[in-house]
């Protein structure tokens, strides 16, 4: 049961947030949502099981609800807050506004700090020989360097030095390069805590700081490369931590991004001559009679691979490719294909093996004084590199050779045409579903987790997600699951609005019709955002309207003309000077849009956001669902789509007060059977459909 202090430091701080916030409304949802969080984690449903999943409408106040529930809990029993977002934007409101202002509200002392992956932190000593101070600047560079960039690096070098700069990518004043910043990244190759350098460097100091913090606000890539190196190595381990995923609705996709993989064949096989031509170089450096072995089979393995790779790009025939993609149907490869995949897995483990010792053994003599660390760095540098890509060569024929499963769905694999060099492959594999592997590495390791997002259910049901994200919805497994509604007056706030309409989105004349149709909707003297289901269709659209609303003094602005935050400014200024201003977008435009008040009262989508599966992922899918007996479109098309559209239409009442309109263009929202589960699961506008 939930302790009372517990208790007590949540009332505490739900009574203070009265007299923090100006025109506090008290809320009977997030009163409740608090309540059910602090209980879940607490294990008074379930003993094991603490998981709660909440699709929580906008206005709800949903992050200061689960940081009320869950620090306390984790304060008083010495257990870690790890919080994950899918969005940069999320992240910076919680690390500026929630959490300093849930640090007023409550009674109990926490400390807090956003957790960044290795990849946005420089290696000093990367930065030392890339600035040229310890004089091995050129070495680095494959083309030499332009004068301003030696003399960025430069600056960042002093301002590391003097403490001037913490070496994190995002806190330097102006934006860094990727071409340099790759030069200079930490990686956890070349990044040796054997070496003195190597134990007070930029991402070494930032993790000493996540072990001291109670909250961690992180993202789901984050969490999920922790995840893969076991847990706990980036992150506080499974078993200490209570997790919060904000926006959670993103996690299943990100996790399965997380367990894909893909190599070149010609690609691999070109720096795979290079390490075997350094291969002698690297083992001088080691123990002579210990690094022999591993000489020896690191060299067997690559003369193995580097032919073996080479010849097996000559086995496929352009014309088998299809859009530059070959997909094998249902995973399964061809019988040649299966033996050579399980003899690659086995030089490329081997491989593997054998380079990571190499680097410990070198890395065994600088901590035993036997090796200087100017001779050991820039070889324990190139070896990381090496070590990174080999490890990614043996997942891929990992993956690749894995049998065809009896259970569950199987793995997508396919071949693509290398955009870098001529007559080479890309080998590609990914799982479907990776709702197990969430379980396995999260689930049912943590203390509690609370999955939360405006969006969780598809078609008012949660069976979708839980499925994608390996979470049972059987009553006995004990997981929570809440449906809290907005505090809006979507009755009287707002109107969902469907016209007649001559053509349906799949019509070739409906881009045509939208040209003709989207000047009488638009709202003069009002903000206007219009949704389009594709770059062609808006940027048609946005070409053949261009003169006709610049003679009407509309403002129109086009999603990637300039960037969001140039867009957006723009759009206020205009509304404010009360001009009528209009918006084209797609996908990105309808999420993570906040768009409060007069900045946005008439919404326009052209189409119901359905996905054409064109990706081998998704087709892979969708077949693995047909051999099932199962209709792909009704399970897995139309509820993205609903989830899809409740992000679009949550982008017009954002505020208690605001007020608008939503028009629908696409007829299938009346005319089709699954059109109605769609607009069923639309808030509760008040509804006006023409016939």
């Amino acid at each position: 049961m939930s302790t009372s202090k517990i208790q007590q430091s949540i009332r505490h701080s739900y009574q203070n947030l009265q007299s923090q916030l100006e025109n506090f409304v008290p809320r009977r949802a997030q009163n409740y949502l608090v309540a059910e969080i602090a209980k879940t984690i607490c294990g008074d449903y379930h003993k094991s099981n603490r998981i709660l999943v909440a699709e929580a409408g906008t206005g709800i106040g949903k992050s200061l609800s689960y940081l009320m529930a869950t620090i306390p809990v984790a304060v008083w029993n010495n257990r870690k807050v790890v919080i994950s977002t899918a969005t940069v934007a999320l992240q910076e409101q919680l690390i500026n506004k929630d959490l300093p202002l849930f640090r007023r509200l409550t009674d109990r002392e926490f400390s807090f700090v956003l957790a960044k992956g290795r990849q946005r932190y420089c290696c000093s000593e990367k930065l030392a020989s890339a600035s040229g101070a310890d004089g091995g600047q050129l070495a680095m560079f494959e083309s030499k360097p332009k004068a301003k960039d030696i003399e960025l690096l430069g600056r960042l070098y002093t301002a590391l030095s003097q403490g001037k700069w913490d070496g994190d990518r995002d806190s330097w004043p102006k934006p860094i390069k990727d071409e340099l910043w790759q030069h200079i990244v930490s990686d956890k190759h070349t990044c040796n805590l054997s070496m003195p350098a190597h134990r007070d460097c930029p991402f070494q100091k930032a993790r000493s700081d996540l072990d001291k913090a109670d909250v961690i606000i992180a993202n789901h890539s984050l969490v999920m490369s922790d995840a893969d190196l076991g847990g706990g190595v980036i992150l506080p381990e499974p078993e200490n931590t209570i997790y919060v995923f904000d926006e959670a609705h993103h996690l299943p996709k990100v996790a399965r991004d997380h367990s894909s993989a893909a190599a070149s064949l010609k690609g691999a096989a070109s720096w795979l001559e290079r390490l075997n031509q350094a291969v002698s170089k690297f083992s001088s450096l080691a123990d002579e009679k210990r690094v022999s072995r591993f000489r020896n089979e690191l060299q067997d393995a690559i003369q193995f691979l580097i032919p073996t790779l080479g010849a097996l790009a000559t086995r496929f025939e352009p014309s088998q490719f299809e859009e530059k993609r070959y997909r094998f149907e249902n995973g399964e490869l061809p019988e040649w294909l299966e033996a050579e995949s399980q003899e690659l897995k086995k030089a490329a483990n081997k491989a593997n093996t054998a380079v990571a010792k190499i680097a410990d053994l070198i890395a065994e003599r600088v901590k035993d004084g036997e090796l200087a660390n100017r001779l050991a760095e820039p070889a324990l540098a190139e070896l990381g590199f090496y070590i990174q890509r080999m490890g990614n060569l043996a997942q891929v024929w990992q993956l690749m050779a894995e049998p065809i499963r009896d259970k569950g769905a199987p793995l997508a694999r396919w071949l693509e045409v290398s955009p870098d060099r001529e007559d080479d492959y890309i080998v590609n594999v990914s799982p479907l579903e990776v709702g197990w592997q969430l379980d396995q590495q999260l689930w049912s390791r943590c203390i509690g987790a609370v999955l939360v997002s405006a969006t969780m259910r598809a078609l008012n049901s949660f069976s979708f997600f839980c499925h994608q994200a390996g979470i049972s919805e059987k009553p006995e497994k004990g997981t929570r699951f809440l449906a809290l509604a907005s505090p809006f007056d979507y009755q009287n706030q707002a109107e969902l609005y469907v016209p007649t309409m001559k053509y349906e989105p799949q019509a070739p004349q409906f881009t045509e019709y939208l040209i003709e149709r989207l000047p009488k909707l638009i709202e003069d003297k009002k903000a206007n955002l219009v949704l389009f289901s594709s770059y062609w269709q808006m940027n048609q659209v946005a070409e053949a309207l261009a003169t006709n609303f610049a003679k009407r003094g509309w403002a129109l602005q086009v999603q990637g003309d300039s960037s969001r935050s140039e867009i957006l400014n723009k759009h206020k200024t205009l509304v404010q000077c009360q001009k009528t201003s209009v918006l084209f977008g797609t996908g990105s435009f309808s999420e993570g849009l906040d768009l409060p008040g007069e900045l946005l009262e008439n919404l326009i989508i052209t189409k119901i956001p359905f996905a054409v599966p064109t990706s081998p992922v998704e087709q892979a899918h969708a077949e693995y669902i047909e051999q099932r007996g199962g209709n792909p479109f009704l399970q897995i098309s139309v509820p993205e789509a609903s989830k899809k559209l409740i992000q679009s239409v949550g982008r017009l009442l954002r505020k208690e007060r605001d007020s608008g309109r939503v028009i629908i263009l696409d007829r299938r929202i009346v005319t089709k059977r699954y059109g109605k589960s769609l607009l069923d699961s639309l808030p509760p506008f008040k509804r006006t459909i023409e016939y």
